[in-house]
């Protein structure tokens, strides 16, 4: 397995954001990292998104050595070419497209897409995908991926848009089969970001990773 794929799964959580200012940016990133999330994917999602991924890049290179950055929402292959040059360490797509992953392979890159069917899950996996992110996966639920590992146990699913911050829905999704979980806007919230209360999104952080180590034993 990939070291990088191995170790979002070791940690359960891969928090996932998008702010348009380069300092508050640091300060979401610094958060998770001290919380526990060594892996944190920042997503294309506004005009800006670019300029400050690669601000991100070399701010933790020297701060944050050991983090690893992700770029998600990226829709093409060259925007994750884009993406990779300037230090991406894996790329995340909402989608299935294969020529994402054919130039993730060529560069050494992991590539997490995005499926919903079990098509486009067996698709991704003959394309090198370890990793597939289950998407939207408010709309499928957990027993998918119960039923999912049934013709494919070897299969490994990271819900993403429909986990929520709690320790019920946390467990669900892992007792279910998951192998991560993708969190978003319920982890990283606007109000908390908002108000600079990065201590907190540090700790929401730090209870997730609990809940899913919690739920792992059970």
């Amino acid at each position: 397995m990939n070291e990088i794929i191995k170790k979002i799964v070791d940690i359960g959580l891969l928090p996932v954001f998008f702010n348009d200012d380069v300092e508050t940016s640091k300060e979401v990133v610094r958060a998770c990292y001290e919380g526990g999330a060594e892996v944190v994917e920042f997503t294309n999602r506004g005009p800006q998104a670019f300029d400050v991924f690669r601000e991100l890049v070399r701010w933790k290179r020297e701060e944050l050595p050991d983090l690893i950055l992700g770029a998600g929402t990226i829709l093409d292959a060259q925007t994750a070419s884009l993406y990779i040059n300037s230090g991406a360490n894996f790329i995340v797509s909402p989608i299935l497209n294969l020529e994402i992953l054919r130039v993730c392979n060529r560069r050494g890159v992991p590539c997490i897409p995005g499926c919903m069917t079990p098509t486009e899950i067996s698709l991704a996996k003959e394309g090198g995908a370890e990793l597939i992110k289950l998407f939207p996966a408010k709309v499928v639920g957990a027993d998918f991926i119960k039923t999912i590992r049934g013709p494919l146990p070897h299969v490994m699913l990271m819900p993403s848009g429909g986990v929520d911050v709690t320790k019920e829905n946390i467990h669900e999704w892992i007792r279910a089969g998951a192998s991560a979980l993708n969190i978003g806007t319920k982890l990283i919230r606007k109000d908390l970001i908002r108000e600079k209360r990065f201590d907190e999104v540090k700790k929401l952080v730090e209870q997730c990773i609990l809940w899913i180590k919690d739920a792992r034993t059970r």
